[in-house]
């Protein structure tokens, strides 16, 4: 299991129907794409951080680990801005705007990340999935999801295995080697990939598959305070937004 899959699992808000943690977290990434980078999406930015490690409950070190991947592709595509191509300026040249439009940039999808981590840290996929097909998404759509959800996992334990495999016959000692074991890495994950999804579909039949997984799904009841609560920080923080709106300068 992926460390975010295990936080969503122990989190504090797992009980919650994903309805009231969509509103809250996915509100928050709207917000933080729709109004402006200054003074918004560093308000987004700032409550989403409280809210991840105040009332969910999320570690710092855990929420780090995970948020570091999407804001580096953040500062990634905001460094491009700084510079412009062609020009007086030659070839290649030192944009004019490139910092404000940078700054502007990094803050909107750093804050927006952190919104997306705010559901994914609190909601399961296994409690999400199955909830979709009355949500109108078609059950076939579902069953396709879960199965890919599940045999990720599966795929991922089978690959640590056979690099732990690997190690203890010095199959990673050169640069040689390590291509070679890259090499039988990609092989062997291949076929045990098509071995499990025989036997899943062999055992599915022996149980009388009809096109329709059915899987049990914790109750839960949407919240309307938690739900009220959550429209409420959106709306104030949109206000607060409009009221100390300055140009990032």
């Amino acid at each position: 299991m992926l460390p975010i899959d295990a936080a969503a699992h122990s989190s504090r808000w797992r009980r919650r129907h994903p309805v009231d943690k969509a509103v809250l977290g996915l509100g928050l990434t709207v917000l933080a794409i729709s109004l402006p980078p200054w003074p918004g999406a560093a308000l987004v930015l700032l409550t989403a951080l409280a809210v991840l490690l105040g009332p969910a409950g999320v570690p710092g070190r855990r929420l780090w680990r995970a948020y570091r991947v999407p804001l580096g592709f953040c500062v990634t595509g905001a460094l491009t801005l700084l510079v412009q191509v062609g020009g007086p300026g030659g070839f290649a040249s030192l944009a004019d705007d490139g910092p404000v439009r940078a700054g502007e940039l990094l803050l909107r999808t750093s804050a927006a990340s952190l919104g997306v981590l705010l559901f994914a840290f609190t909601t399961p996929m296994s409690d999400l999935l199955p909830r979709l097909v009355r949500a109108g998404i078609p059950a076939a759509v579902v069953d396709v999801a879960l199965v890919t959800y599940r045999m990720s996992f599966l795929l991922l334990d089978s690959m640590r295995r056979i690099r732990e495999a690997q190690a203890a016959r010095l199959g990673h000692t050169g640069r040689g080697a390590q291509w070679r074991s890259l090499a039988g890495l990609g092989a062997t994950a291949f076929v045990r990939a098509f071995d499990r999804a025989g036997r899943l579909q062999a055992g599915l039949a022996g149980r009388g598959y009809d096109g329709t997984l059915r899987v049990l799904v914790p109750e839960a009841r949407v919240s309307v305070r938690f739900t009220a609560a959550s429209c409420a920080l959106l709306v104030a923080l949109a206000v607060l937004t409009l009221v100390l709106e300055r140009p990032l300068t």
